[in-house]
């Protein structure tokens, strides 16, 4: 009986290790998994900050555009200035803070503008601009025609090839084949379905520039001299091209703060009429990519966007969240 009595004990605390040892584990996984709940919560919660603090930078350029004289632009306005537009924005926020920057899409070469309005033919002007633009990057000659007949073929609206372009057949009997667009480019990575313009090219290398960086597929075809970059200047004639010195001098001209920047013709002062005056040119802008990014901590989400600017306000042509 005695022996009973100590073997009942005995299982009775070898059970009462067991219910305890289980209780603690469960209790811990609990508290893990309440812990992890609180995280994801937390992380929602800041990412939801977040995105409104990315979408009030997005506003706040709006407004400073919606000041800004529109009958001229340039690189001295406040919009341009992405350092003073961030500065002090985490006095802004109980949290957080952002940084907002603007790019000049009427400073860019202006791609869809290849083909002329009747969706048919070539615009001779930008073809001669987009040849000079290439050439840039060392692409000349048949390898240049290639490419431009391609782009060509991808926006005008028939489906016949254009010498040495790509229509349907082509796309279509690639292993992973695709419709030719025959329309107006919408968003700037579909130059990447064109044939001829690969990856390298159009994101660029370590060593080089890619061309995204100095295209859009928005605007009327006419640049701004006064936000273009020195590669677009370069581009507009073959008396730019042929003379970096002075496409140089005219990025220092347009620096200085005291020079006249209203009229189309302030680039004369500067090439002394040595080179013609170049088509296509603006000294005003229409088209702008606004990114504005949210932080906190190691956390970020960025709101990117097309806008036209217009008298009455503004087009939202495009819209990312990421």
């Amino acid at each position: 009986m005695g022996r009973f009595l100590r073997n009942s004990r005995g299982m009775a605390l070898i059970l009462t290790i067991l219910i305890i040892s289980l209780i603690v584990a469960l209790t811990l996984q609990f508290n893990t998994s309440m812990r992890s709940d609180l995280h994801a919560a937390a992380n929602l919660r800041d990412g939801i900050k977040l995105g409104y603090i990315a979408k009030s930078g997005f506003n706040y350029v709006l407004a400073v555009l919606r000041l800004d004289d529109m009958s001229v632009d340039s690189l001295h306005d406040v919009w341009a200035d992405s350092k003073s537009l961030s500065k002090n924005s985490a006095a802004q926020f109980d949290e957080g803070r952002l940084e907002v920057k603007v790019s000049d899409h009427s400073g860019r070469i202006q791609i869809n503008k290849l083909v002329n309005e009747d969706g048919k033919n070539y615009n001779d002007d930008q073809k001669a601009l987009l040849t000079r633009f290439l050439e840039s990057f060392g692409i000349e000659g048949e390898e240049a025609d290639n490419i431009l007949d391609a782009i060509k073929d991808w926006i005008d609206a028939d489906n016949e090839v254009t010498r040495f372009g790509a229509e349907k057949a082509y796309y279509q009997a690639l292993p992973e084949p695709y419709l030719c667009k025959n329309a107006p480019i919408e968003f700037l990575e579909e130059l990447l379905l064109i044939r001829g313009i690969s990856k390298e090219l159009f994101y660029g290398s370590e060593k080089s520039p890619g061309i995204s960086d100095y295209i859009s597929p928005h605007g009327d075809g006419n640049i701004n001299i006064n936000t273009a970059d020195r590669l677009v200047l370069s581009s507009l004639s073959d008396g730019l091209k042929d003379n970096p010195d002075l496409v140089e001098d005219m990025i220092t001209y347009r620096n200085d703060e005291d020079n006249d920047l209203n009229q189309i013709n302030w680039d004369a002062r500067v090439t002394y009429g040595f080179v013609d005056k170049p088509p296509l040119l603006t000294t005003s802008s229409t088209y702008f990519e606004i990114i504005s990014k949210g932080f906190k901590g190691a956390m970020a989400k960025q709101v990117t966007g097309m806008v036209k600017r217009k008298e009455e306000g503004f087009d939202i042509l495009s819209w990312k969240i990421e």
